[in-house]
């Protein structure tokens, strides 16, 4: 099992575990030193993994931070914990403290489900306030894999890491920033757009005005680079299927020998809800049969188990059919309005499969 595979393992335990654990000492138990040992560290050696590491304060003696990865006798990494449901916020302060009186280059606070890296980039041998790097392991994405996995045994190395926590606190404090403006645009930042495009003052109903307007157009962007993703993915994912399965690949408007013929559009609609309900069911699961009068997204390619209809005419409808098998139609003006009943066609799944 390679280290991807054993972070998502560990990560599938702990959303089990948390509801059992109970105290400080058991988080450390069942998610922090499982995570240790992930990183190549034996947890049994002391050489290797130090528990209750002695780091004095000054006059205050006794000082002890929970766990240090060492090297050559050195802590390198000075490990503290808390209970899995304390928020780390107040706690940064005692590493900081802890970091100041030992050698180790990295400092990391953890409840066992957020973990929080720090090091000294601001000033030597002072802890930043800020950690360079930061993640939940029960949402940790493949970028974050990758940023961990220079921490793991076999690939530590101190200016390696150190070149590129820099780039990586900049990196995350700059998405933080960026997702922060596109939720609730701050006034420099509507202006900075508003300037481009508006001739005239920017007075305050204006500034009101296109402030729900960037909100808007930056929503709008973010969606259609999903759906672009999302295409392309579910376009190869078919492509694939489809040739394992030694099939020839549909074109995007087929003709059938009864006259039917299947659009770009139609397709282009397959797809959509087929991105909207892989989060609940196998792909796979979910096919098209195409008719005179609408095109069909079914359950297990089944006529008796009828996910949406597509209208796609002058007017455009999505439908579904109720308990009675009577159809409801929620008008679309484009095929990307079918993203907005993502929520509807989940809730039909629920029933069909339940069925």
């Amino acid at each position: 099992m390679d280290f991807k595979d054993q972070i998502a393992q560990l990560a599938a335990r702990v959303e089990k575990m948390v509801p059992q654990i109970q105290t400080e000492e058991a988080t450390k138990n069942a998610l922090v030193m499982p995570f240790i040992q992930i990183m190549g560290f034996d947890v049994f050696n002391p050489f290797e993994v130090n528990p209750e590491f002695i780091a004095d304060i000054g006059i205050k003696k006794g000082e002890k931070v929970d766990y240090a990865i060492m090297k050559d006798g050195e802590p390198i990494i000075i490990i503290e914990c808390k209970h899995h449901l304390e928020k780390l916020d107040p706690h940064n302060s005692q590493l900081f403290r802890y970091f100041h009186v030992c050698k180790a280059k990295f400092g990391l606070l953890t409840n066992g489900l957020v973990y929080r890296f720090y090091t000294d980039l601001n000033d030597a041998n002072k802890m930043d306030e800020k950690p360079f790097f930061e993640f939940n392991i029960s949402e940790i994405k493949e970028a974050q894999i990758e940023e961990l996995k220079k921490f793991h045994k076999s690939y530590f190395d101190v200016e390696n890491i150190s070149n590129t926590a820099s780039d990586l606190k900049y990196t995350n404090e700059l998405k933080a920033l960026i997702t922060s403006e596109l939720r609730n645009p701050s006034t420099v930042f509507v202006k900075h757009f508003a300037n481009q495009v508006y001739q005239g003052k920017l007075t305050e109903k204006i500034l009101n005005q296109f402030t729900e307007l960037v909100k808007r157009s930056s929503n709008q962007v973010l969606n259609d680079a999903i759906t672009d993703r999302l295409k392309t993915a579910l376009v190869k994912e078919e492509a694939n299927s489809n040739e394992t399965e030694g099939k020839v690949t549909a074109e995007p408007v087929m003709a059938s020998e009864n006259g039917v013929v299947t659009t770009e559009e139609e397709i282009e609609g397959f797809f959509i809800v087929k991105s909207i309900l892989r989060e609940i069911i196998e792909p796979k699961r979910i096919t098209h049969r195409d008719a005179l009068s609408y095109f069909a997204i079914l359950l297990d390619d089944n006529n008796r188990k009828t996910i949406c209809r597509l209208y796609l005419g002058n007017k455009k409808y999505l439908v579904v059919l109720d308990e009675n098998k009577k159809e409801v139609k929620y008008e679309i003006n484009s095929i990307d309005e079918i993203y907005g009943h993502a929520n509807l066609l989940k809730l039909v799944i629920e029933r069909l499969e339940k069925k």
